[in-house]
C-alpha cells in the first residue's frame, strides 16, 4: 500500500488544527472570521477571487473550504450531511456507509429475514451490492449523535483540485471543534466501525495512515461492520481488495504526473482548461470509463471518460477494431490511462466547441492489472503489449469527427463512475458564502 499520508498522527478523538493545514491565526481570521463571533456575524464571504488566490497559495490554505452552519436536519445518512450556504450536500471523503431504509418496499423486503434479503439482493447483480441495512441505520444514528449540539462545522478538501464529485457534491472532510481542537468526523466514523476506509477514488492524501490505523482498530475491536453476526454486508475483504487496487492505480499515475503538463487527472477542476491548452498535442489522462459505443455510420466509435454528469470527455476511435483491441469496454466504471491527440470539434449547427482525444493504436489505452468485481477472468488474459510512446503516433489527417453526444455515463454506484458539469473551459469554482446561523439552521 502506498505511503500517501501527510504524516499527521491524530489522537483518538482530536486532530490539531495547525498540523493538519499549516494555517496561522491571521489566515484563519481572513478566511472565515473568529469562531467566537460566528453566531453574530456569520462566515465571511468566500468569493471567486478568494478561491483563485487560495488555489495558487502553496501554504495549504487551498484545502480549506470554510466554516458553515450545520443545517437543520443536516444529517442525511452516515456519509452525507448538509450545511447552510452550499448549494449541494457534502460527499464525505474516505467514507462509504451502508444505505438507510428510505422506502416502505425496502423495509418489507428486509422483513422476510436478513439472510434471505441479502441473498436476494446479491442475486440481482454481479457487483457488490448497495442496499439498505440495519448498519446503515446505525451509521446515521452515529452521525446524529456525533453532530448533536454542533452549530457549525469546518470543511476541508483532500486535494486542492478535487472540489466536487460527479454529481456536483462537495468532496470534504468535516471537522467539529471540541475543547479547542478540530475533530475529524470522517476518521471517527471509520474508527467506530460505521464505514470501511473507502479508497475507491484514491487513498486519502492527507490522512492515509490515520485511516489505516482507525480501520485496524475497528476491526480488532469488532465494531459495527466488523462485528460477526451483525446485519451488514458480508464481502468487505473483497471490496477492500478492489478499492485498494484502484487506489494504487491512481497513486501511480499521480506520482508519474507530478510536474508534467501532458498528464491530466480528468476530475480536477482545471482539467478542461489544461486540455484546451494542449489542442493538437498529445496528453495522457486518468479517468473512469463510461459509455462505450461502436461506430455508427459516419460517427466514429467512442468511449466517454467520466468527469461530471453531461460533461464527459469523448475518446474517438476511428476503427472498431482498435476499440475492440483496446479492451476498454471491459473496464467500464474503472480507472484507465489513455494517451492520445487532443482535438477540438466545432458542431456545424450549434457552433459548440467540443474537446476530444483521438486514439489510433490499442496500446494507447493502459488498463489496470486487477480483476474488477463481476468480470470474468478472461478479461485479464488480454495480450499485454509494450507501452505506447508518442513517437509512434500515426501521421494521419482524419476527417472531422461528428460531435459525440454528451450523455450520462454508466456508473458502478450512485456516487459515481465517479466523480463527472457542459464543457466550456472552467473558471475556479465559486464557493457560496455561508449565511449567518439562525435558529432554523441549527440542529
Amino acid at each position: 500500500m502506498s505511503a500517501l499520508s501527510s504524516g499527521t498522527r491524530a489522537r483518538r478523538w482530536r486532530l490539531a488544527l495547525a498540523p493538519v493545514v499549516g494555517l496561522g491565526l491571521a489566515l484563519g481570521l481572513a478566511l472565515f472570521g473568529a469562531c467566537a463571533e460566528y453566531s453574530r456575524r456569520g462566515v465571511q464571504r468566500y468569493d471567486r477571487e478568494q478561491l483563485a488566490a487560495t488555489l495558487a497559495d502553496p501554504s495549504g490554505s487551498e484545502l480549506v473550504i470554510g466554516v458553515f452552519p450545520l443545517a437543520k436536519g443536516g444529517v442525511v445518512d452516515g456519509d452525507t450531511i448538509r450545511v447552510g450556504g452550499l448549494d449541494e450536500t457534502l460527499r464525505l471523503l474516505a467514507l462509504d456507509t451502508e444505505e438507510t431504509f428510505k422506502s416502505e418496499s425496502a423495509r418489507r423486503a428486509y422483513e422476510v429475514g436478513w439472510a434471505e434479503y441479502l441473498a436476494s439482493e446479491k442475486a440481482k447483480t454481479s457487483r457488490p451490492v448497495k442496499i439498505p441495512t440495519p448498519l446503515g441505520e446505525d451509521a446515521k444514528k452515529f452521525a446524529k449523535e456525533f453532530f448533536k449540539g454542533v452549530r457549525s462545522v469546518r470543511l476541508e478538501r483532500d486535494h486542492p483540485k478535487e472540489i466536487r464529485g460527479r454529481f456536483n457534491r462537495y468532496l470534504s472532510y468535516v471537522f467539529v471543534e471540541r475543547e479547542g481542537e478540530w475533530v475529524n468526523y470522517n476518521l471517527e466514523a471509520v474508527r467506530a466501525g460505521m464505514s470501511p476506509y473507502f479508497t475507491k477514488y484514491a487513498y486519502s492524501r492527507r490522512f492515509h495512515e490515520d485511516f489505516v490505523a482507525a480501520q485496524a482498530e475497528a476491526r480488532a475491536a469488532e465494531r459495527g461492520i466488523w462485528a460477526p453476526g451483525a446485519e451488514h454486508y458480508d464481502d468487505y475483504p473483497l471490496r477492500l481488495e478492489w478499492w485498494d487496487a484502484r487506489a494504487e492505480f491512481i497513486a501511480a499515475f499521480e506520482a508519474e504526473a507530478e510536474g508534467r503538463e501532458d498528464m491530466i487527472v480528468l476530475t480536477h477542476w482545471d482539467a478542461t482548461q489544461r486540455l484546451s491548452a494542449m489542442v493538437d498535442r498529445e496528453v495522457e489522462v486518468l479517468a473512469t470509463v463510461g459509455d462505450v459505443r461502436r461506430r455508427e455510420g459516419k460517427r466514429p466509435a467512442r468511449a466517454m471518460l467520466s468527469r461530471r454528469m453531461f460533461a464527459d470527455l469523448p475518446l474517438i476511435f476511428w476503427e472498431d477494431e482498435v476499440l475492440d483491441a483496446s479492451h476498454i469496454a471491459d473496464f467500464q466504471g474503472e480507472f484507465v490511462r489513455v494517451r492520445g491527440l487532443v482535438t477540438r470539434y466545432v458542431h456545424p449547427k450549434s457552433g459548440e466547441e467540443i474537446l476530444q482525444i483521438e486514439v489510433r493504436l490499442p496500446r494507447q489505452v493502459r488498463l489496470p492489472d486487477y480483476l474488477p468485481p463481476g468480470k470474468a477472468p478472461e478479461v485479464l488474459e488480454r495480450e499485454v503489449d509494450r507501452p505506447y510512446t508518442e513517437t509512434e503516433a500515426p501521421e494521419i489527417e482524419p476527417e472531422p469527427a461528428p460531435a459525440p453526444a454528451s450523455e450520462p455515463t454508466l456508473e458502478a454506484e450512485p456516487e459515481s463512475t465517479p466523480e463527472p458539469e457542459s464543457t466550456p473551459a472552467p473558471e475556479p469554482p465559486e464557493i457560496p458564502e455561508a449565511p449567518p446561523a439562525t435558529e432554523e439552521d441549527l440542529p
